[in-house]
């Protein structure tokens, strides 16, 4: 019964994400491409003071990045730390300097990793001013940097790869706020609330007390969801009743994560002037997405113990309103798209599906990935895939016209190195320091032994791969896991960036070479199945040895 429901679940969700693919696909190649501003748009590039006509470089284009990401930073930070002097702060303090550290990196960076409950922590300007604002902005800039790429592969030696600021605007005026305006009404109708009631003292059905918050959650749950964010505007995230009313509401949750990211594989072809190429990405991604979904929830379903078993049900931090298999999807769909929102508890998984949502993390959430970071990552390892090939037949590789040389290989292969590296380190330095590895057993897990190494290497993959969600028995508030996940999320999304653009910039000044007999075709299913080797083959090589230590020697007790 439950594998039908499974089914049913998924074969609904792979109809509406095939209804929307082409439509939204091609208008978003359309808003990338026009020649004409809004006059929205106009107002906007007078205020900023650009010129919406000048192409930029690689390096021009990094540079607007950075100092973008850098302002929105202080920003979130300065916002925090004057949470007592704004309106509707609701008499909360202001966070701890290490805590708002943390969590302006976070939403900056399109993590959206929380260290706090949300409803006891940040009043409503600052969920609105700071933290919304940063979930579309943020999410506008993985966009950006994916179309600046697509840009690079489709250019004709022009050396340019667009406007930073022209796609940053276009992305959210045309794509993120629109769809979201749209998405909030009917989270609203689904039971979403939407108000800015406060705290309500009401009296529960044993005679106790309890202070309910509302809030402004449905305008949050949109964006949150459409632009991978993850930030949820309770602290159990999409489990709250008020975030997550019901089944129905919550595949509508799970079709949002995956409708933009799962789109742009089709805006990639059409760009660069091949749909197949388009295809045989989405085929990729599909093939991985459905591999993990099975793989969790069929270890969900058997259960991870004696305990699990004679229960019938791995149910332990799952709503019974949603059972095993709606928790498995959004489970699955969070991790693997870079969201980090969660309805159910992933700490409380069992050892070998919690493991497949590190796993997700680790492949490095292309499948489909975040908005514009899933594509540009996949990309990145198509570039890899295709000097493979290269290199066993004896030819210089090319991917869609471009020769893949030294310099495109060090690029890519330094993205590829830059997270595994962030979360090895991270998650070493968490234990092999000794006054830290004191406070991470003292205070941060509570779960002692290997659980609770899992748990710091679920934090460090999260942060590194800018995901956001967590093993809940991680305390993470500590001067610690603050300062370091902070400065993991901080290098996992920018150095990646660079090294992206910089990679767009190599293939915008290449002209295109006509294709031969011997090039290497990048849309049938035998480059599909190299492209999913060489995902999964990256990712056992770094991580494996690690898993064995966690969730693997846990499943096997």
């Amino acid at each position: 019964m439950e594998w039908l429901l499974f089914a049913a679940q998924l074969g609904t969700l792979a109809l509406l994400l095939a209804l929307v693919y082409r439509p939204l696909g091609d208008y978003m190649a359309t808003v990338y491409t026009s020649p004409r501003d809004s006059r929205a748009e106009k107002v906007l590039y007078r205020v900023v003071g650009v010129d919406p006509a000048n192409q930029q470089s690689w390096s021009s284009y990094l540079r607007a990045v950075l100092a973008f990401s850098a302002i929105g930073v202080l920003t979130v930070y300065a916002l925090q730390r004057l949470q007592l002097l704004l309106p509707f702060a609701l008499d909360l303090p202001a966070p701890s300097e290490h805590l708002s550290f943390n969590t302006a990196i976070s939403f900056v960076t399109n993590t959206n990793w929380q260290s706090y409950s949300p409803e006891v922590t940040l009043g409503y300007t600052v969920q609105m001013v700071g933290l919304a604002v940063q979930n579309f902005v943020s999410a506008a800039v993985g966009i950006a940097v994916a179309i600046a790429l697509v840009r690079g592969l489709a250019s004709r030696s022009a050396g340019s790869i667009g406007n930073f600021w022209v796609d940053l605007f276009r992305g959210v005026i045309r794509i993120l706020l629109p769809l979201s305006i749209i998405t909030a009404v009917v989270l609203v109708a689904g039971g979403v609330v939407q108000n800015f009631a406060g705290f309500t003292d009401v009296t529960t059905l044993t005679g106790g007390t309890q202070s309910i918050p509302g809030g402004p959650v449905a305008s949050q749950e949109a964006i949150k969801e459409l632009g991978t964010n993850g930030g949820g505007f309770y602290n159990v995230n999409a489990a709250h009743p008020f975030e997550g009313p019901g089944a129905w509401v919550t595949i509508f949750q799970v079709f949002l994560m995956l409708v933009i990211p799962f789109a742009l594989p089709r805006t990639f072809g059409r760009i660069v002037g091949d749909n197949r190429q388009g295809y045989a990405v989405l085929a990729a991604m599909a093939s991985i997405y459905l591999l993990s979904v099975t793989a969790m929830t069929a270890a969900e379903l058997a259960g991870g113990g004696a305990a699990t078993q004679a229960a019938g049900a791995a149910m332990e931090g799952k709503e019974t309103r949603f059972g095993i298999v709606l928790s498995t999807l959004f489970g699955t769909t969070s991790t693997i798209t870079s969201t980090g929102a969660v309805n159910a508890m992933h700490d409380s998984f069992t050892p070998l599906g919690g493991g497949m949502a590190m796993v997700n993390m680790m492949l490095g959430e292309v499948a489909p990935g975040g908005v514009g970071a899933g594509l540009y990552g996949i990309l990145v390892i198509a570039i890899v895939a295709v000097f493979i090939a290269g290199l066993m037949v004896g030819r210089t590789p090319e991917f869609l016209g471009k020769k893949i040389g030294t310099r495109e290989i060090k690029l890519a292969s330094l993205y590829i190195l830059t997270t595994p590296t962030l979360v090895l380190a991270g998650t070493a330095l968490s234990f092999g320091i000794p006054t830290v590895r004191g406070d991470i057993e003292g205070t941060s897990i509570w779960n002692p032994g290997v659980h609770g190494f899992s748990e710091v290497l679920y934090a460090f993959t999260s942060a590194a791969n800018n995901n956001g969600s967590a093993f809940a028995g991680l305390t993470a508030n500590t001067p610690w896991l603050n300062t370091a996940l902070g400065v993991t999320m901080l290098l996992g999304r920018f150095l990646p960036i660079v090294f992206v653009l910089a990679l767009a910039g190599s293939f915008a000044a290449q002209g295109t070479v006509p294709a031969t007999a011997g090039t290497l075709p990048t849309h049938k299913p035998q480059f599909v199945g190299l492209l999913l080797g060489t995902v999964v083959i990256v990712s056992a090589l770094s991580y494996f040895p690690t898993l064995a230590l966690g969730p693997l020697a846990e499943g096997l007790l």
